[in-house]
């Protein structure tokens, strides 16, 4: 396949960064591969001595598993809905975040369900949901639409990396496992006119199909919540709150890795200021939506007064309960994004990542109190109860397990950037030029000085 000058460049910039390790990544996976180890350990007690070893008892019967589950499946759609509008929109700043995007969508699809097995108590009947479920049920929808969309997630990622591939398949490995692994995932593509427009036609429809996949999925997991009657979720809003709080989060992670793969392979020239600042905007305008279905979801649920509602609304209240969390999730998490973004003073890399780390912690949290004050919160009064089978509390089972489904998350993310360039190497027929961005974005900065100078002019020709 022949490539272009350009490309030529940016491939032989990212071999050597795939196929060799420096001192101090070796000792970051290896700090990964202990909680990753961590973690197995913690399994085999929990099957060994069954959820007795974790906080969850009869009444809390779901805890930090879920909260993980929903929170994963939730970051993984903001990569399909970035990549897919964006490809379809034919956006100029795309090409260096999508492969980076679909990867986050991969690998939280792949994790975020894991953890639903780690509430299972009988592993052994996990077939029967093929055998034997109900498609009355809403958790065959959820199996059905995850699998879905995992299997699309990986389609349009491979459609939209088969022209490195094909790059990646004629360039001089010493490494024969590369040289046969890359030959036959290439296809034998050779970039002429004709399979590059199959190639876009195939990228469109699969963008047009992933959007709509990514809706329903998170659509379905908030109807289980929402098809409960229970307080704090039997509520018609939770679809588009699960959605939009979805993507927000994901948003942030996505910011997050761009800002970590920038510093780590020094990506300085196809990462940009651009990207964070475009990112940055639609992570607030997210937040502030966000916002506005937090305040009328809970508005609601107070001013109808119900008992139960009211019940879960006061421990949400109560500084000696989950207060400090609620102001963190509700209002920290959501005012500080927007508003160090909404001001353009403030409004640099370092910043947009910084408040996307606080979001994406802040939606972690939102996650766990959706789940753990409404099961603290029976239908009947219990009384001569122990406290833990009332208040639920995280044992360190569930917290290694936690960790290390964060840590094989970036374990995988970087086993990923060791097989294929981070960022697209050959790019179709409109790639980018990133020079000729960065003019553009110059002459609007140009043209909005020279308004508000005139601005000023005419407004003090005025006062003379």
């Amino acid at each position: 396949m022949e490539l272009d000058a350009k490309a030529t460049r940016a491939l032989n910039y990212f071999i050597p960064q795939m196929v060799s390790i420096s001192k101090s990544g070796m000792v970051q996976v290896g700090i990964l591969l202990v909680f990753i180890l961590g973690g197995l350990y913690a399994l085999v007690v929990q099957i060994v001595e069954g959820h007795i070893v974790t906080g969850m008892r009869d009444n809390v019967v779901w805890g930090l598993y879920i909260a993980n589950f929903i929170f994963f499946i939730g970051i993984s759609y903001a990569g399909a809905l970035i990549s897919g509008i964006l490809h379809l929109l034919r956006v100029e700043w795309r090409h260096p975040i999508i492969r980076i995007a679909e990867i986050i969508t991969i690998i939280s699809t792949i994790i975020g369900p894991a953890y639903i097995l780690l509430c299972m108590g009988r592993l052994d009947r996990l077939h029967h949901l093929a055998l034997y479920g109900r498609i009355q049920s809403p958790i065959i929808w959820d199996v059905l639409a995850i699998s879905t969309y995992l299997i699309g997630s990986i389609i349009f990622l491979y459609l939209a990396s088969i022209r490195d591939l094909a790059a990646l398949r004629d360039y001089p490995f010493k490494q024969k496992w590369r040289k046969k692994l890359y030959r036959f995932l290439a296809i034998s593509f050779n970039g002429n006119a004709k399979q590059n427009r199959f190639l876009e036609r195939g990228l469109t429809i699969m963008s047009a199909i992933i959007i709509p996949l990514a809706v329903l999925v998170h659509s379905v997991l908030a109807w289980i919540f929402g098809m409960t009657l229970r307080p704090g979720w039997h509520s018609t809003i939770f679809a588009p709150y699960f959605v939009v709080a979805a993507v927000f989060s994901g948003t942030g992670v996505l910011i997050i890795a761009l800002w970590v793969f920038r510093k780590y392979y020094h990506l300085e020239s196809y990462i940009t200021k651009i990207h964070f600042n475009y990112l940055g905007i639609i992570l607030m305008i997210l937040g502030a939506l966000y916002g506005y279905f937090t305040f009328s979801e809970y508005l609601t649920s107070w001013y109808g007064s119900e008992t139960w509602d009211m019940e879960v609304l006061y421990k949400l209240f109560d500084p000696h309960e989950y207060w400090w969390w609620f102001f963190f999730s509700a209002i920290l998490g959501v005012a500080l994004p927007v508003l160090v973004i909404l001001i353009p003073k403030f409004r640099n890399i370092n910043s947009i990542t910084a408040v996307s780390v606080i979001a994406v912690f802040a939606l972690w949290v939102k996650r766990y109190l959706i789940i753990i004050p409404t099961l603290e919160t029976p239908l009947l009064p219990l009384q001569d109860l122990r406290p833990e089978y009332i208040h639920y509390t995280p044992t360190i089972i569930e917290w290694l397990l936690t960790f290390a489904g964060v840590a094989l998350f970036c374990f995988l993310f970087f086993l990923f950037s060791k097989f294929l360039p981070i960022v697209s190497v050959v790019k179709g027929e409109e790639g980018t030029n990133y020079a000729e961005l960065r003019k553009k974005v110059m002459q609007r900065v140009l043209k909005r000085k020279i308004k508000e100078e005139k601005r000023k002019a005419s407004q003090k020709l005025q006062h003379i």
